[in-house]
């Protein structure tokens, strides 16, 4: 019999950053320690970490220059496990609701083993055809967002032109499938950095798909929105969102989802984008509205059922290409993660620990 883990190997916010975190050296951002793990207590349980879920957003958590009062969740403290969504089975419990051998979606963080009260965690439910790192992406908070941004926030129907950048990213490959296969939106167009995702892109459905890394790219999103567009879905921010202001038509929606050109940018030192084209706001009345999933999840059961289904009727791909799963041992935790910010993924980036 296997004795049970007594440590946790964890990796801990050490320097909070303000431009690129640092991997190595006197301010690196992160440090891997080993730490004791608490014995379980009533209705608790033991988890080992399976998989990762990588988010963009993580980065907003451990700025430097964050107001906790304006970040819609608390920062995480230098000195705290960095916080991730993620999938662990379970060891050992104390709970009736759950038992040995279950596999779970929790939010315990980069660490290897967790002890959590059972009340923390949720089952997960085992579907055909539908891997479980699924529930970290599209049938996670990801494809929520999604849903939540194309439907509520920017309304798209059948009648619209929707631009979506980051379209090859966790999110934005799901907006692209919504807004063509769900909603039946007129034209849907994505914006993604080289022509292998691009080609992925529109295999998800796309009428076309840009590669902003060409030189032509301005050129080409100008003949592309020939006419200009009801809806920009932006997960990029920056001068992607500044030029794209140039491109809406009056009374546009912009769905304000992301904005990862901008994380790792130190905009107290004067490093960040500043929007150049803000009149156009004002002359043609577009509207920009920033949404969390968080003020979605009252309708998160309804949602993911709506997606299951729209997998099964073949809407949706969900058949592990809109997945990069990185196989590493727990020292590559963080270097993983920070394939986010290189654009080192095609859809959700998941990290499997081996």
């Amino acid at each position: 019999m296997t004795s049970l883990p007594k440590e946790t190997r964890q990796w801990i916010l050490t320097n909070k950053p303000t431009s690129l975190p640092s991997l190595s050296g006197p301010s690196q951002t992160f440090t891997l320690k080993t730490n004791p793990l608490p014995s379980l207590q009533p209705n608790q349980i033991l988890l080992k970490t399976l998989y990762i879920s990588n988010d963009p957003a993580q980065r907003g958590w451990i700025s430097a220059n964050a107001d906790p009062a304006r970040l819609y969740v608390p920062p995480v403290p230098v000195g705290a496990v960095m916080a991730a969504r993620t999938i662990a089975e379970i060891l050992e419990s104390t709970s009736d609701e759950h038992k040995k051998g279950e596999r779970v979606i929790v939010s315990a963080g980069w660490s290897e083993y967790a002890v959590l009260d059972a009340s923390k965690v949720q089952k997960i439910r085992p579907l055909e055809g539908i891997g479980d790192t699924q529930y970290l992406g599209s049938l996670g908070l990801t494809g929520l967002t999604a849903w939540y941004g194309i439907t509520e926030i920017a309304r798209a129907g059948g009648d619209d032109t929707v631009v979506v950048s980051g379209a090859a990213g966790a999110t934005g490959s799901m907006v692209v499938q919504i807004a063509k296969h769900i909603l039946g939106c007129k034209r849907v167009v994505g914006i993604a950095g080289g022509a292998e995702k691009c080609k992925w892109v529109e295999s998800l459905g796309a009428d076309e798909c840009l590669d902003y890394k060409a030189g032509s790219f301005k050129e080409d999103l100008i003949r592309a929105t020939d006419g200009f567009v009801e809806v920009y879905f932006d997960n990029v921010g920056g001068s992607m969102l500044d030029l794209m202001l140039t491109r809406m038509k009056r009374h546009g929606r912009v769905a304000a989802c992301g904005a990862v050109a901008e994380y790792n940018k130190d905009a107290a030192a004067g490093e960040g984008y500043g929007i150049k084209n803000w009149f156009e706001v004002i002359s043609n009345r577009i509207e920009i509205k920033g949404f969390i999933i968080f003020d979605f999840m009252g309708k998160a059961a309804e949602t993911t059922e709506k997606l299951v289904k729209a997998t099964k009727e073949g809407k949706i791909k969900m058949d592990g290409e809109n997945e990069t799963v990185v196989e590493v041992g727990f020292e590559g935790v963080v270097e993983t993660w920070m394939k986010l910010f290189e654009g080192g993924n095609r859809g959700k980036l998941i990290t499997k620990l081996v």
